[in-house]
């Protein structure tokens, strides 16, 4: 039987079915192969107990996507959640996961959450940026639900991660879209205006027929050091168009003259805070390929 699988928590996996839900365990082959199941996964299972709904994991099938932590298959768009305030927008985070979404070659979504709290209405100039490259921007208040349904429309048909810094209202989205307290909601620290991390077991929650949210701890906090530093231009998308007018091959966007992504930046063409943003991830990598040898 097949099925996908929806939860983990420890060595259970609750696997989805077309007969219902399942609660499985693993074969040992998979230790041994050091391949561990992971939310996400599509599975070959043997059901051992028809009655208590248990069964055995057999197969894994070959993986989309996989990312490592926190360990998730085949999703296929990430929805990116930046607070408007409340805590303050972290673009620096949202341009090292779009990087990320780039490489793993998934669509990427930027919610801008708490758009009510912004008196300033600071989320229209980061709407306009990340408009401008090319990536859907949606604009929320979630707790009166304002955005819900365009944020719903935009999820159809996907396994969708949401990520994002804590606090700033994944949990309360994912409430607003199903209409129910679906996951708990965490209380921003009044002290330092930081978040405290709600979300425990990484669970895919279905919204219905082929359209999966998974609530994932940890995500704001993935590593990207798989991504080279002199390749990491690539996957801030709008820059690919103005690489090829660089002089020198192999140029890493930073230092040298007559760059092309250096040029279009100093033209308007790209938004100067988000190319100062890639050189300030191009150093964090830089320095840890360094720090390997």
């Amino acid at each position: 039987m097949q099925g996908l699988i929806i939860e983990n928590i420890s060595n259970l996996y609750q696997v989805k079915t077309e007969e219902g839900l399942y609660e499985t365990t693993a074969r040992g082959k998979f230790k041994k192969d050091e391949i561990t199941p992971v939310v996400g996964d599509k599975v070959e299972i043997t059901v051992t107990d028809e009655i208590q709904k248990k069964a055995v994991i057999e197969e894994i099938y070959e993986r989309q996507v996989y990312i490592k932590r926190p360990k998730l298959a085949n999703i296929t768009q990430i929805v990116f959640v930046v607070s408007s305030k409340d805590p303050k927008p972290d673009l620096y985070m949202l341009d090292k996961q779009l990087a990320f979404a780039e490489y793993i070659g998934v669509n990427a979504i930027i919610v801008l959450n708490k758009t009510d709290l912004d008196q300033k209405e600071e989320f229209k100039n980061i709407k306009q940026v990340y408009s401008k490259i090319g990536y859907t921007v949606i604009l929320t208040d979630a707790k009166q639900r304002k955005g819900i349904e365009e944020l719903k429309q935009a999820l159809k048909n996907n396994v969708n991660a949401f990520s994002g810094n804590s606090g700033v209202g994944k949990s309360t989205l994912i409430n607003g879209i199903f209409n129910k307290d679906i996951t708990q909601e965490g209380e921003i620290s009044k002290k330092n205006k930081r978040g405290k991390n709600t979300t425990t077991a990484i669970k895919l929650y279905e919204i219905d027929d082929n359209t999966y949210i998974a609530d994932t701890p940890g995500f704001s906090t993935f590593d990207i050091s798989e991504i080279e530093s002199k390749d990491l231009y690539q996957y801030f998308k709008e820059f690919n168009t103005y690489a090829e007018n660089c002089e020198f091959i192999g140029c890493t966007h930073i230092k040298e003259e007559n760059c092309g992504i250096k040029q279009a930046m100093q033209e308007g063409k790209i938004d100067t805070a988000r190319y100062e943003r890639f050189g300030k991830i191009y150093n964090e990598l830089k320095e840890k390929e360094e720090r390997k040898w």
